[in-house]
């Protein structure tokens, strides 16, 4: 018969060292229930006789609720976000929080995150300002706009431009540029919640100036180009140039606007600009769209760019004044953080150093040859241990984020396999860590592609690898 005697108390139990200690770290009311919860299961277990030797007096009673409240708070507090290695070779990985920050940035972040600021606080004339003016300055600078707004994303940053423009009336669009975003949005779903009324023109692959020109009418208040930047039509196809939408818009007085979405802006005076242009395969610059004659582009912060999770509407000064007063932006506004983490990587940009500071720059960047020396050296490491099979293969890393479709970079992968184990669970294995790594199958075997690991991430993998268990 179980002897439920050897169970101590509650108080008893918080007299404990240990159990002190745990109850500094995560307060009275956690504790007490972590106890209660440790001390229910050691006494159904007692019941059931379902686990080995039970303890044996009250001290081992202790020791072994003291583990199992212990487990538990840890197991609750745990935080949910955690860093991951991307051994993917998707340099933008929207899975995977999208684009890494550049030094710069995290330093404004940690500048601005513990302190108070001057959001919206106008420090020359001792009164309240405006938060929607942060980074405005080097946004203009950088695209050659008149006047920039930033929101919490390029979704928002459609929504919000839309509503502002054109709410109640018709927003001219190709059939062929509709398109759905991650997560299973839609253009038309944006549009529709924008209060705009969608005017769809020519087809799927063939849409002509002359379509926009045959639809516009009394009730048009925008002509929209939508960036196809997460697929790719081949073959049989038109497209009006972004000039002609222009120009078009022009002689109807009506303004016109793209939804450029991945927010390439390229370099700035650096010799790496050709090499990124050339390796991401003509995707369009903000800035072009803007020297083109449109009025007003929107794309997102934290894809191409390099930076935060944002949204910019960028154009004329007189619609983003539009945008600043609509109702929505209290809704999309950023806070203190994004403006600070954005600001930081556009500095990069205006010093013409983002192609060696800003992470996902200097990955698209990266050469193959440059990539075989830390492949080698990681199979290497992987194969001292005994464990593994590991080889340096040829492979192709991706742009990723909904950008740059059909795009591939040549890179070197570590190819590995488990000598007693199958591949899914080496991936599992090193999924679990606490640095988790995340890799990808191919032919029954775990690829970690070396282009997308950042600064002193080729040491992690190496020391995870080593520690695999037979």
């Amino acid at each position: 018969m179980a002897d439920f005697r050897i169970i101590p108390s509650i108080e008893h139990l918080r007299q404990r060292e240990a159990v002190r200690a745990l109850e500094d770290r995560f307060g009275r009311v956690a504790i007490v229930e972590a106890l209660r919860a440790a001390a229910a299961q050691l006494r159904t277990e007692l019941a059931g006789r379902d686990r080995g030797a039970p303890p044996a007096d009250a001290e081992a009673a202790a020791l072994d609720i003291e583990r199992r409240a212990r487990r538990l708070l840890e197991d609750a507090g745990a935080p949910s976000l955690r860093r991951v290695i991307n051994a993917t070779g998707i340099v933008v990985h929207t899975n995977l929080g999208r684009s890494p920050l550049a030094a710069a940035a995290i330093e404004r972040l940690r500048a601005l995150a513990g302190t108070y600021s001057n959001l919206e606080f106008d420090l020359a004339a001792g009164r309240r300002g405006s938060r929607d003016t942060h980074a405005e300055a080097l946004l203009t600078r950088l695209l050659g706009a008149e006047a920039a707004v930033v929101v919490n994303n390029n979704a928002g940053a459609t929504l919000i431009m839309l509503a502002a423009l054109a709410a109640g009336r018709e927003v001219v669009v190709s059939r062929g540029e509709l398109v759905e975003i991650g997560g299973g949005f839609r253009v038309p779903d944006v549009m529709a919640q924008s209060g705009a009324r969608l005017r769809e023109v020519g087809t799927t692959n063939r849409t002509r100036i002359a379509d926009y020109r045959a639809a516009v009418g009394p009730e048009t208040a925008l002509l929209l180009r939508v960036h196809r930047s997460n697929f790719r039509i081949d073959g049989f196809t038109e497209q009006p140039a972004i000039e002609e939408l222009a120009a078009l818009g022009r002689e109807r007085g009506i303004p016109v606007a793209e939804d450029i979405g991945s927010g390439y802006i390229g370099l700035v005076g650096e010799e790496d600009a050709p090499r990124l242009d050339q390796a991401l395969a003509g995707e369009p610059r903000v800035q072009a769209s803007l020297a083109s004659g449109l009025d007003v582009v929107c794309f997102s912060g934290d894809k191409l760019l390099g930076g935060p999770q944002a949204g910019i509407v960028a154009g004329r000064r007189d619609l983003l004044e539009k945008v600043r007063r609509h109702p929505l932006m209290r809704a999309l506004r950023v806070d203190k953080l994004a403006y600070a983490a954005l600001e930081g990587t556009l500095a990069e940009y205006v010093a013409g150093r983002a192609s060696r500071t800003v992470p996902i720059l200097r990955m698209i960047l990266a050469e193959p040859a440059a990539l075989d020396g830390r492949a080698a050296s990681l199979a290497r490491r992987a194969r001292e241990a005994g464990v593994l099979e590991a080889e340096v293969v040829d492979g192709m890393s991706k742009v990723g984020g909904g950008t740059t479709p059909g795009v591939e970079l040549p890179t070197r992968v570590v190819a590995l396999r488990h000598r007693a184990r199958s591949v899914d669970w080496l991936d599992g294995w090193l999924r679990q860590r606490e640095k988790a790594i995340v890799g990808r199958i191919e032919n029954d075997r775990l690829l970690l592609d070396v282009r997308t690991l950042l600064a002193g991430e080729d040491e992690m993998v190496a020391e995870a690898l080593a520690d695999v268990p037979r």
